[in-house]
């Protein structure tokens, strides 16, 4: 019978398989980005023609005080090209560098020091303006969700009489996509407020690609709604972290039109969900640990059946990626005692491993890995050493006439099933 040689990034190297080729659905790879044109006019057009508000010179005053959020450090967020931009329609609007902030959105990640400060927002920025963390202890309780998610904001936040929200637009695994209202809420909420709105990540509808009928999404933009945001500039990066496209305006409407041109670009359509798939992070730094790789994992469910086996490439020569995370992931117990766990406490690290338990409860997981067997003792995970025996294992339990689908790239695609 014909054979189909599948390849799969694997730390800096490459594993191979073959698979009759009967059986092979398809190889789905991520839509080649086109070149990154004029960074700068990118950010300008979409300034000068803002979804669903008036342009931001516009909306600003005289006497205001302005607080523009940002990302941290642990995201894609070109912070140091957004700011410029966005500091001169405030100036042309006649406010000052002196009543502006610029507050870094932690959520529940640790502050940054005054030497990344400088560096995320750029030397220039830094002098400036006044550029601080925002501190979930230091916060204004505005009432609560519908869902039960105490909405307590960063006091200087609160304080401010104008909200401009940057960020970057990418799938988010249990949010539908980052950017938008998320730069608050979770970004600049209290301990507490993180907690409540991430314990509906175990809920069905909270998955990447998906806004409408999302809880986390639906809670986090009503909590924000009380406080309100008077414009965002979110933007995608691409793999060499230019940016390849803008949106400005409305919170939501600018943010809708944002994730279809994400969902453009990552979304890959498949025939049919596969018995069998097999998924790599995309090799290093993406495989580095399991932490980073998971990513790849979350994806690879949407193209999988109810069931069926996933063969997860992932070298991981930096170990799991966390002791918090590992604790989690070896010592918790099943799938649902994880997830039952998640929704009393969401705990940092905690909600990696109940992801991966999210994943268990559909399909189970062949790990093809270099971590020690000691390192996954108890996940559920299945470890094998080799890729060619991990699919001999999965053809061999699902049977001769097993469907597969391959994703070499699992950490940049979202499969979606073709209507």
């Amino acid at each position: 019978m014909e054979a189909a040689r599948l390849s799969l990034p694997f730390g800096r190297t490459e594993l191979s398989v073959e698979v009759p080729a009967p059986n092979l659905l398809g190889v789905f790879l991520p839509q080649e980005e086109e070149a990154a044109g004029d960074e700068q006019a990118i950010l300008r057009r979409a300034l000068e023609h803002p979804i669903g508000t008036p342009q931001l010179r516009a909306l600003a005053r005289g006497g205001q005080k302005v607080a523009m959020v940002t990302s941290d450090m642990t995201r894609p967020c070109p912070s140091d090209k957004l700011l410029p931009p966005i500091l001169a329609e405030l100036n042309e609007a006649g406010i000052p560098d002196a009543d502006i902030t610029v507050i870094v959105a932690l959520g529940l990640h640790r502050p940054q020091t005054s030497s990344e400060l400088e560096e995320m927002v750029g030397p220039e920025i830094y002098r400036r303006v006044r550029v601080l963390n925002h501190d979930p202890e230091d916060t204004v309780r505005l009432g609560v969700t519908q869902r039960g998610t105490p909405v307590e904001l960063f006091r200087p936040l609160v304080e401010a009489d104008l909200r401009v929200c940057l960020g970057n637009l990418e799938f988010h695994y249990f949010a539908g996509f980052s950017g938008g209202a998320k730069a608050i809420l979770p970004g600049c909420a209290s301990r507490a407020a993180v907690n409540a709105n991430h314990a509906l990540m175990v809920q069905p509808n909270a998955v990447a690609g998906r806004l409408e009928g999302n809880p986390v999404r639906a809670d986090l933009e009503e909590g924000v709604a009380m406080l309100g945001v008077d414009f965002i500039l979110n933007v995608v990066v691409d793999g060499h972290h230019c940016i390849s496209g803008a949106v400005a305006g409305h919170v939501r409407e600018a943010h809708l039109r944002g994730c279809e041109l994400v969902a453009q670009r990552g979304a890959v359509p498949i025939p049919q969900r596969a018995d069998i798939a097999v998924v790599s992070a995309g090799g290093h730094p993406k495989d580095v640990n399991m932490y980073q790789a998971q990513k790849a994992l979350d994806n690879a469910v949407h193209a999988v059946r109810q069931g069926g086996i996933i063969i997860w490439v992932a070298e991981c020569p930096e170990g799991l990626g966390g002791k918090t995370f590992e604790t989690w992931l070896r010592e918790t117990g099943t799938p649902d005692v994880v997830l039952e766990k998640i929704q009393k406490e969401f705990v940092l690290g905690g909600h990696k491993a109940a992801a991966i338990a999210a994943v268990l409860k559909r399909a189970r997981v062949f790990l093809v890995s270099g971590l020690p067997a000691e390192a996954i003792r108890g996940s559920g995970l299945v470890l094998f050493r080799e890729l060619e025996e991990a699919m001999s294992a999965a053809l061999a339990e699902v049977g001769p006439q097993a469907r597969v689908i391959a994703l070499p790239y699992g950490g940049s695609v979202l499969p979606v099933v073709a209507a």
